[in-house]
């Protein structure tokens, strides 16, 4: 065959081929779009942007969506909504199993496709969708003065397909996206698509892997327009908005990460832009397909962790200028981790949706994560977390538990006071749209027509991966050989095509990592073909390169047999194209056990790529299965994939969030301390208050409790707080006056309060001040006798006589028998002592405490907060401008009543409850545990640990060497 008549694929021999710059310039593959369309969808523009405020009911501009209608089934008496599908649910375990066994949806449109609003009216939805996702589906080129130049953005394009479908007339909602414009180059500055080998320009991409971000493998992060800032002025960010708008159809707001920002003109610097992706991508995705990098002094991954906490307190900013109350927020996959509970910080009945479009390890892999709670804290501000596969899921409730102390089972997560719902959402690809770039090209047929002849009389194997470890190709072509060395009857009879593109993301910023895998792909190919080839015949035909979309649609068509080996993925979309490809050819697909996609695709020949000899037995059965077999396996996977689209994928998602909110009450929940907030207020006031409760808070709960002592860093950060004049510290806590001035009397301007307010210390003195001398304390006798009376029915449990309170501790009991017999002593105490005098009894951790109901640490807030207004001991009067107030237990409720009941600015107020217990509480924030609290007391000291760096980085907007 002459070089002319050959297919399209041109084979690059080298011994890095893959790395090589010509390579990987060429720009990425799979797309569906014919030229001249949109480069992010086909949908028929309208006629003008469509309104935010277009009612649900009746015909809503936009373009027309193709897609598949849906609607759940009714004829046969089944339940027609979520609410009825959910009602009489009475866990959260029960909730998800009815869901699960919810018929899916038919092409009838039901209630809740037309107006949702009316289905799930409690929940006074405002009927728009705030999608936040990390880049905008546009690459962007800048010109000043001039109109944008937008090209179409490589990979992830089932999700680009789910914002497709939202922006559609066949949508009830009112979409708006929000992205980062992603790396800006100059609109004079040499383009990838500018490339004379470009073999794909200006079509849409139809998954991240077929398609990564193109990249000079020899430079870690390669961004065109860095080697010199980018100015971009304020009329210039208005024209792109009104750009993105029209583009797309829907609202599109764009997210500016700047570097600095000139004020006064009102212009934003962008200059290192890559770094927004170093942490998510460097840290987050190597660690989450389980691997580690290699180790380092940790300043590169501090500074990268500061980054990307102000990227997503950047997004989310920008999001509260655009969000309704009634709106839904939806934050898509691992770049926006932080934002869930930054929104809730801000907003705290806001409706969130969170998905991860990547795997969740294991909470032994995850725990070697430096921020591994800050990163659960972050996500859990969502109200469901939607995963690929049910093991992730199971991955990250096993996380919450295990590093966070949280209950969780298979239904959710109970944190701060709600539900986090977790769910399994396997997406799916716009398999219309699929099987016309497929089947009504061409090019497609011509390229097909190459490759048959290429290839006439042999089996086609098919395998097309990025240059990534977790891909398998090395485990691919090692099975290979095997499959050959088993199987000598098919030598020279079978040939595996391998395409291996260039990864495109920075966590391969290792040179030798990838100069490791490429020499490796390079010796495998060059082995099998030296030993099972001939001069005439190479059985593995590997092309290092990005493929068009016809090529890559040619290839899928025409393969025997389609072989994925990744040993860890999300959702392999190019299996599901593979599928839509095959319905003439009926070629089986053999399918890595590790890929997000096997659990949907369970007739697939499912494989352990680690197992060699599995691969080249799987292999062989593929090529020898009857056609029967093929045809009839074909047709299930088959009807999978073009029911289960990402229309339905969406539709399915929102469904299940609100069945969620309406299922479960959200009011309660209480968002992590913002940090950012905390030390920018403390920053700016001049008087301030601290009121601290002492065992959980400053110290863990221990069984003994003579055994909590402070330690030396409680000390020093302790002391050095209440050093500064402009502060005010308190300890209030139940302990009594003696273990106070032990451990904690040495500071002089620390003010101490003992037995829940029963007696005072003041900053300065060392006498103590007796709140109680006129109560009546004739109840200590009958209660003594009773507790005594409980612990000799109660191994293990003793008696802690105060000056003031009596506490029954049970701590050293057995957990189960202690609650009982505290809950049957409280009962008894109840009906008897509190009805003849004025006191109160109170379940504490693990103890039971009686006290006069006149005493109370919300009395001491009150008395602090007035004292201070009136300037006693000489201070100057007026009210305090910052007012931290931290505790762990119900006891200190009586403070955080106290502070809301207040004439204080709830601005000025933080009331925090410190603890992984769910419980409902009348505190603003949460905070997980005693070593958080000393870590933010830390920060406003100005003495910042590494969790901290992000917080000081929003407020200085910059991270300090001095943090690092």
């Amino acid at each position: 065959m002459s070089e002319s008549q050959r297919p399209g694929i041109d084979r690059q021999i080298s011994i890095h081929p893959a790395l090589r710059e010509e390579v990987t310039k060429v720009p990425v593959t799979p797309g569906v779009l014919p030229e001249g369309q949109s480069a992010y969808t086909e949908f028929r523009r309208p006629d003008s942007a469509r309104s935010q405020n277009t009612p649900l009911s009746g015909s809503t501009p936009g373009p027309p969506w193709t897609g598949f209608p849906y609607s759940s089934r009714d004829a046969e008496g089944r339940p027609t909504s979520p609410t009825e599908v959910a009602a009489g649910a009475r866990s959260g375990e029960e909730l998800l199993r009815r869901l699960s066994l919810s018929e899916p949806p038919r092409r009838e449109r039901d209630s809740f496709s037309v107006d949702p609003r009316s289905t799930y009216d409690g929940l006074n939805l405002s009927g728009g969708i705030i999608t936040a996702t990390f880049c905008v589906p546009y690459s962007i080129r800048h010109s000043p003065g001039r109109d944008w130049e937008l090209g179409s953005r490589r990979g992830t394009s089932a999700l680009f397909d789910s914002f497709s479908y939202l922006a559609s007339a066949d949508s009830p909602w009112n979409h708006t996206l929000v992205g980062w414009t992603g790396e800006v180059e100059k609109a004079d500055a040499p383009s990838v698509q500018e490339s004379p080998n470009a073999t794909s320009i200006n079509v849409t991409a139809l998954n991240k892997a077929s398609a990564p971000v193109p990249l000079d493998a020899h430079t870690p992060v390669p961004e065109p327009g860095q080697t010199a800032s980018i100015r971009v002025s304020k009329a210039d960010r208005d024209r792109l908005e009104a750009q993105l708008d029209q583009e797309h159809g829907g609202k599109v707001v764009p997210v500016w990460l700047a570097d600095e920002t000139e004020r006064e003109k009102d212009v934003v610097v962008l200059k290192d832009q890559a770094r927004w992706r170093k942490y998510a991508e460097y840290e987050l995705y190597t660690m989450f397909h389980y691997r580690q990098n290699q180790p380092n002094d940790g300043r590169a991954t501090r500074k990268a962790w500061a980054d990307y906490y102000r990227m997503n307190k950047i997004f989310a900013d920008r999001i509260l200028e655009i969000y309704k109350p009634g709106d839904i927020v939806i934050i898509h996959d691992y770049y926006l981790l932080l934002l869930p509970s930054l929104l809730r910080q801000r907003l705290p009945n806001v409706y969130i949706g969170f998905f991860l479009h990547i795997p969740f390890p294991s909470s032994e892999f995850y725990r070697c994560l430096s921020r591994r709670k800050e990163i659960l804290e972050g996500v859990l501000g969502a109200n469901m977390i939607g995963f690929q596969a049910f093991s992730y899921s199971r991955h990250f409730a096993s996380c919450c538990t295990r590093v966070l102390g949280f209950d969780s089972s298979s239904a959710g997560v109970d944190a701060y006071g709600a539900h986090v719902a977790v769910d399994v959402f396997p997406i799916g690809i716009h398999a219309k749209e699929t099987q016309r770039a497929a089947f009504e090209d061409p090019q497609v047929e011509e390229k097909i027509a190459g490759i048959r002849e290429l290839y006439q009389g042999k089996k086609i194997v098919v395998g097309r991966d990025r240059l990534d470890s977790v891909r398998g190709v090395a485990q691919k072509l090692q099975a290979f050989e095997v499959f050959l060395e088993q199987y000598p009857e098919w030598r020279d009879k079978v040939v595996l095509i391998q395409v291996t593109s260039p990864t495109g993301s920075v966590s391969s910023n290792d040179e030798a990592e990838d100069n490791k895998t490429a020499n490796k792909i390079s010796d495998l190919v060059t082995r099998i073909n030296g030993k099972y080839g001939s001069i005439n015949f190479s059985p593995v035909q590997h092309f290092p390169q990005y493929l068009s979309k016809d090529e890559y649609f040619a290839l899928l068509r025409v393969a025997d047999v389609g072989l994925i080996t990744s040993v860890r993925d999300g959702m392999n979309t190019t299996s599901l194209e593979y599928i839509v490809c095959q319905k003439d050819n009926h070629g089986p697909l053999i399918l890595s056990e590790f890929s997000g996609t096997a659990g949907s695709l369970a007739s697939a020949l499912h494989i352990n790529p680690w197992d060699l000899g599995g691969v080249a037995a799987a292999i062989h059965q593929a090529l020898t299965m009857p056609a029967s077999e093929r045809a009839e396996t074909q047709r299930r996977h088959y009807r999978h994939v073009t029911t289960h689209t990402v229309q339905a994928w969406t539709h399915q998602y929102l469904r299940r969030l609100l069945t969620n909110l309406a299922s479960f009450d959200q009011s309660f929940a209480t968002p992590c301390l913002d940090r950012a907030k905390l030390l920018a207020q403390y920053r700016a006031a001049k008087k301030r208050l601290f009121m601290f409760d002492y065992d959980g808070t400053l110290t863990p709960i221990v069984k003994d409790p003579q055994s909590a002592i402070p330690s030396d860093r409680v000390i020093r950060t302790i002391k050095r707080l209440a050093s500064d004049p402009r502060n005010s510290v308190w300890i209030i806590s139940g302990r009594d006056q003696a273990f106070l001035d032990e451990w904690m009397g040495h500071i002089s301007e620390l003010g101490l309060s003992a037995e829940h307010g029963s007696f005072m210390r003041k900053p300065g003195r060392e006498e103590w001040e007796d709140l109680t001398r006129e109560i009546d304390m004739g109840w200590r006798e009958k209660v003594m006798k009773v507790f005594y009376e409980w612990s000799e029915k109660t191994q293990g449990s003793f008696v802690e006589r105060k000056k003031i309170a009596l506490t029954w501790h049970y701590r050293r009991a057995d957990p189960e028998y202690g609650a009982y017999q505290a809950r049957e002593c409280q009962r008894y105490l109840q009906n008897t002592v509190t009805k003849q005098w004025p006191v109160e009894v109170m379940a504490g951790k693990a103890n039971l405490e009686v006290r006069p109901k006149l005493v109370n640490k919300g009395e001491i807030a009150k008395r602090l907060i007035q004292e201070m207004e009136e300037g006693n001991g000489g201070v100057e009067g007026g009210s305090p401008d910052f007012v931290l107030c931290l505790g762990d237990d119900f006891t200190d409720e009586d403070m955080f009543r106290a502070l809301s009941l207040s004439s204080l600015s709830d601005e000025h107020i933080f009331s925090v409850t410190v603890g992984a217990s769910s419980k409902q509480t009348l505190a603003s924030w949460h905070l997980l545990e005693p070593a958080d609290v000393i870590s933010v007391v830390a920060l406003l000291n100005g003495s910042a640990d590494a969790g901290n760096v992000g917080a000081v980085s929003v407020v200085e907007g910059r991270v300090p060497d001095s943090r690092l």
